[in-house]
């Protein structure tokens, strides 16, 4: 352990000697000069009017979550049930050993009149279901839900909301489809470890359609870009925003004070990210539910204070979603702001969930890919729509925000809309930002190590060195003002968009096929138990 975080020190001092001796100005401006046609294409806006433009990132990511709700018979709505009993592990049993197995298919052998039977060879996998629903929403739940909401309010208005959530529920059969092919076409190391995500189906799935070459230089990308993405916006940026509210909160205008923050926070990054998903997991399963419930919570409590501006509230939001109430844009505009901050706080389409889904322990792909739909819902529809909520309410006499004026700073303004009901509530939002930024760190650096694994190989000397670099970028992030550095990172996670949506698309026969496995097992159970069979896993 010593030995490697003096290798973390010692890469480390050139570049903050360098950093100290240049301005953040000019790292921006040298950045920007050799990224910037990246980042420009990656978020061009197609203009459909002189008033409004839509990324046409934007375009895919809606596009192909509409498909796959059609497509999969609206799996995001018909599995939501099915979603929390496989969480509560009602279905663990064939999970673990197949229905067949237990207890025997009930379509007779084509060859022989007997019931057909399996061999057991238990299920792979390094988590459970929870624990890699909580790895996926740790990188997701974070100041997306926090700033990001705010920010949408203040350029799309209280409509912005509804446009939001419909853009969460769509997006729920996205995460179902890619995180059914991230178990379907994992590899599973001789040591039990997983590797998985849409580099390997990418591979071989298209493989097995006879396209092996396109499959590779898609899942090539793939990797390249989540790898890129892991060190900008699920490190870098995360880092940089715990380290301004912390010193903001206490008063620490050092310019070092965010290079010792960094410091620290890589610390406690390293102690857990050297573990690997088990340890990411065992975490992220404590501290998701724990800072997610005391938001979750917070607001209600200012709902509740407020119970009697709800329903003028929630006028307002279907208002504006369908009139635009005078923001710039009118109605296109409203909407735009709601879906796009909607599908880029959930990454419902982009794939990076997929990888930490792929290490549950089940038989049935399809499976983690129900429990996956799950992840829009809470990031989206339950958080984003609770800080919403409380933003409208608190400012129905605009003393935060006039709608329709873009604002910057979105972590204040929802602190300032907590504080008039919960006073000094912004020194908790403060702790949940820094929680939400150690969450969204430890899971990217699990996304961006499969992608680091995929293009160099697996072996501990691989995943050391990614670590290291990771950590690196953890103190550097905390340590200067960034800007072009992050829009880089950003226009990176996004580009992954491209390869994912084209894979899945291709790949969904292969989805349904799972599917409809997946539930005739389920129904295989529910006969064998209204028949009186005994549950055999009390016996194994």
């Amino acid at each position: 352990m010593k030995k490697y975080f003096l290798s973390l020190f010692t890469l480390t001092i050139p570049f903050l000697t360098f950093a100290q001796e240049t301005t953040s100005e000019k790292i921006d401006r040298i950045f920007k000069d050799y990224t910037g046609w990246f980042v420009d294409a990656i978020f061009y806006e197609i203009p459909f009017s002189e008033t409004y433009q839509i990324p046409w990132v934007l375009i895919v990511l809606i596009g192909g979550a509409l498909f796959f709700t059609i497509n999969f018979k609206f799996i995001n709505f018909t599995g939501f049930r099915t979603a929390i009993r496989v969480v509560q592990g009602k279905y663990e049993d064939i999970e673990k050993h197949g229905a067949d197995t237990l207890y025997g298919d009930q379509t007779p052998n084509e060859d022989e009149n007997i019931i057909e039977t399996l061999r057991d060879d238990s299920a792979h996998g390094e988590v459970s279901h929870f624990q890699a629903l909580t790895a996926a929403l740790s990188a997701t739940v974070g100041l997306g839900n926090i700033a990001g909401v705010a920010v949408a309010l203040s350029i799309g208005g209280p409509g912005a909301t509804f446009w939001m959530i419909m853009a969460g529920l769509l997006g729920m059969a996205s995460k179902f489809a890619e995180c059914t092919l991230g178990v379907k076409y994992r590899d599973v190391g001789e040591d039990g470890t997983v590797y998985g995500g849409p580099m390997y189906y990418l591979t071989k799935g298209f493989g097995e359609k006879g396209m092996k070459g396109f499959g590779k230089v898609l899942a090539v990308l793939f990797a390249i870009f989540v790898i890129g993405g892991s060190f900008g916006g699920g490190n870098m940026f995360q880092a940089n925003q715990a380290a301004a509210q912390f010193t903001k909160l206490f008063g620490m205008e050092s310019s070092n004070a965010g290079m010792y923050f960094g410091f620290v926070m890589a610390f406690l990054v390293a102690i857990v990210i050297i573990g690997g998903i088990k340890r990411i997991a065992s975490v992220t399963e404590k501290i998701v539910p724990f800072m997610a419930g005391i938001y979750v919570l917070a607001a209600l409590i200012i709902l509740g204070a407020n119970w009697h501006l709800i329903d003028d509230a929630f006028g307002l939001i279907y208002e504006g979603a369908f009139s635009g109430l005078g923001i710039a844009g009118g109605l296109v505009g409203v909407m735009i702001q709601g879906i796009r901050r909607g599908a880029f706080s959930n990454e419902a389409g982009v794939g990076s969930a997929a990888i930490a889904h792929s290490a549950v322990r089940t038989k049935y792909p399809a499976s983690e890919g129900i429990v996956a739909l799950l992840e829009p819902f809470v990031d989206t529809v339950v958080i984003c729509t609770m800080t919403a909520l409380v933003i409208v309410i608190t400012n129905f006499d605009g003393q935060f925000m006039e709608y329709g004026v873009p604002i910057k700073e979105g972590v204040e303004l929802t602190a300032s809309a907590f504080d008039t009901v919960i006073p000094h509530f912004s020194i908790i939002l403060t702790i949940a930002v820094i929680l939400f930024a150690f969450s969204t760190m430890i899971s990217w650096s699990y996304y961006g190590m499969q992608g680091w694994v995929f293009l160099f190989g697996k072996g501990k000397i691989s995943d050391l060195v990614y670590k290291i670099l990771f950590l690196f970028f953890v103190i550097v992030g905390a340590s200067i003002s960034l800007g072009a550095v992050i829009d880089f990172s950003d226009a990176m996670i996004f580009a992954m968009v491209v390869p994912n949506i084209i894979g899945v698309i291709v790949l969904s026969p292969v989805i349904s096929r799972e599917l409809k496995k997946y539930m005739k097992a389920i129904n295989v159970k529910k006969e064998a138990l209204d028949e009186g069979a005994e549950d055999l896993t009390k016996h194994m």
